[in-house]
């Protein structure tokens, strides 16, 4: 159960990332985010 939920929470992290990472440093801004806190919203969305 344990290895099911790491893995969950480690695609929503992954996909979280890849998210961000396609945006425009203008639409992070927009979002309020810079390009640096991508990882620290990512591991937040967990």
């Amino acid at each position: 159960m344990n290895l099911i939920r790491n893995y969950r929470n480690w695609r929503v992290y992954r996909d979280t990332v890849n998210e961000l990472g396609r945006l425009s440093n203008r639409q992070l801004h927009d979002l309020g985010i810079v390009r640096d806190e991508i990882k620290t919203v990512a591991r937040k969305a967990i």
